[in-house]
């Protein structure tokens, strides 16, 4: 009789986890697992100098390989992510950081998605078939320096909806 197995793949999703976590701790913040993962895996929490939790959440969607194939001289590498998760992550209206961990190297990089695909000419997500080829920059490494930029990313986005009004009536009537 056979038992369940941890594969590879539960262990280097794991160490993704790990990886990401010890630097956001050492940034002094939090991040808060998904239980449910439907392409998003952690929220990560951030507080100001007096400790007090601050507005906005920053979502990271992790994806953990052995087999990221970063060439000689290379600026990025080809990432295939599924066109579903890019669907939800792109109507986010937080920052979405998908964050690559290669297991191999012991190195996760990092994409702030909505930026990306803002600023990629000619993209239609209606016209994309059922994965979307990215490619990941690989200066883009995660450490406490770019923990702190996803926290300005949110800044921005959160300073953009200060007008925002929220208002119940607008929804209409309950049915």
């Amino acid at each position: 009789m056979r038992r369940k197995r941890r594969t590879r793949e539960h262990i280097i999703a794991d160490l993704s986890v790990h990886h990401i976590e010890g630097h956001v701790l050492r940034c002094g913040w939090v991040v808060e697992r998904v239980a449910h993962d439907y392409g998003i895996d952690l929220e990560l929490h951030t507080f100001d100098r007096s400790g007090q939790v601050q507005a906005g959440e920053i979502l990271l969607q992790l994806k953990a390989t052995d087999r990221l194939r970063v060439g000689a001289g290379a600026t990025t590498v080809p990432f295939r992510i599924d066109r579903s998760d890019l669907v939800l992550w792109l109507a986010e209206l937080g920052p979405v950081i998908l964050v690559v961990y290669d297991a191999r190297r012991d190195v996760a990089y990092w994409l702030y998605v909505q930026s990306y695909f803002r600023r990629l000419k000619g993209f239609s997500l209606f016209t994309e078939g059922e994965t979307v080829t990215i490619q990941l920059p690989i200066a883009n490494i995660v450490t406490r320096t770019a923990v702190r930029k996803f926290a300005r990313f949110r800044d921005y986005v959160v300073a953009q909806n200060r007008g925002l009004i929220h208002d119940e009536d607008a929804a209409g009537p309950l049915r």
